[in-house]
């Protein structure tokens, strides 16, 4: 016999946001999914709810596409050495953030810098995270860092064996121009994403990469534009983004003038669909649970966003970069969703505008693939209303 469909409906939604930038507030109150993917939503009135596996009563509150965090240095399982911490990556659930992509794995005791074990070691990560996810998070990992003596055949190589990133560029022996773009190109040919470390050193080897290494490797994504600590002059970060056409990610772990210049850059420039977020942790900085949020709230209180547009920097933005299948309200994509509410007590007459005043939301659920991976935060603001599972 056939296992039937596994069915979640979440109704009685008080505002749906969608991931779109070009229409980030969708006009719904419920959303239903079959066997993770998201197969309707709008008003329960219209929809299908029949024989759910998987109730959820939002109580009014707020449904987005689960949060992304474009910028990780994960190691192994729910584990970092960085800050001898453990499970971080369940902490980070618990502020909103369903997936996870790696920008390298650089923080491994030991990392190998010779071509056969860096290859060895971005396939084992690539591996292990995709067959193990930490509280159900997603993490997108095996992101080898390129040292020089590299040659195509190896690009194919970790292509082949399911490698679908590359770490930052500029954290391992290549560090100039020409090099880098030589191997970016190589990468791409064979459907690997690439993303630069941007500005001065970020730990011990790593070193400064400028604007003009930056546009020369034309990688992907632009890592931590606004430092990651240390950023680059703000004529440097208003060429890069005036000068490439790729993703802008803003991290945490970063310079805060320095991210306010580049959403003004961006906005000037009416490409905001290339703003991403990530936390660039853990880091020497720690790790950051709220880290995305804290963004969401800080670009939109001090950058003079609209918070819902704000969102989409930490998920349809994301996923349009990165080509993902989640971070979207669209219909068959994957049911990743986090339900949030204004802060108790917290100034605003809304969450949108609570969030523009620079207050952080309460999380009071995660959903990955349509499953229920967490309730109640136990890191965020306590939420006015909370979600509540009423069948299962």
């Amino acid at each position: 016999m056939e296992n039937p469909a596994q069915k979640l409906v979440v109704r009685n939604i008080g505002l749906m946001l969608s991931g779109k930038i070009e229409d980030p507030i969708l006009d719904a109150d419920c959303i239903v999914a079959i066997d993770g993917k998201i197969s309707a939503f709008g008003y329960e009135k219209d929809l299908d709810t029949d024989d759910a596996t998987t109730i959820v009563d939002a109580n009014g509150v707020t449904l987005a596409p689960g949060l992304i965090d474009s910028h990780v240095h994960p190691v192994v399982g729910d584990y970092t050495p960085r800050q001898q911490q453990l499970n971080w990556i369940e902490s980070t659930l618990h502020g909103g953030v369903t997936t996870l992509i790696s920008a390298g794995e650089v923080h491994m005791p030991g990392r190998p810098k010779d071509i056969v074990g860096l290859k060895a070691m971005a396939i084992a990560a690539q591996r292990w995270y995709e067959n193990f996810r930490p509280a159900g998070v997603k993490v997108l990992a095996g992101a080898p860092v390129i040292e020089h003596g590299m040659e195509e055949q190896d690009f194919k190589d970790l292509a082949d064996a399911g490698v679908t990133l590359l770490g930052e560029v500029g954290l391992g022996s290549v560090k100039d121009g020409p090099t880098a773009k030589k191997m970016v190109d190589w990468a791409r040919k064979y459907g690997m994403q690439s993303t630069i470390h941007t500005g001065g050193p970020s730990i011990p080897g790593s070193g400064l990469i400028d604007a003009d290494m930056v546009l020369e490797a034309g990688t992907d994504v632009v890592g931590h534009i606004n430092g990651g600590h240390s950023a680059l002059p703000d004529d440097q970060i208003v060429c890069i983004c005036e000068g490439c056409l790729k993703g802008l990610e803003i991290v945490h772990n970063g310079n805060e003038r320095a991210a306010l210049l580049t959403i003004n850059t961006a906005r000037e420039l009416d490409q905001m669909d290339r703003v991403i977020l990530g936390t660039d942790g853990p880091a020497g900085s720690g790790v950051q649970p709220l880290g995305i949020l804290r963004m969401v709230s800080m670009l939109s209180s001090l950058g003079n966003v609209p918070a819902e547009i704000a969102f989409c920097f930490a998920n349809g933005n994301t996923a349009r970069v990165r080509e993902l299948d989640t971070g979207l309200i669209e219909v068959g994509l994957c049911a990743d969703f986090v339900l949030l509410d204004q802060a108790q007590h917290a100034p605003g007459e809304t969450i949108l505008k609570s969030v523009e005043q620079g207050n952080l939301p309460g999380v009071g659920m995660t959903i990955i693939d349509g499953v229920v991976c967490s309730e109640r935060s136990r890191n965020t603001p306590p939420a006015t209303r909370l979600p509540e599972v009423v069948a299962r």
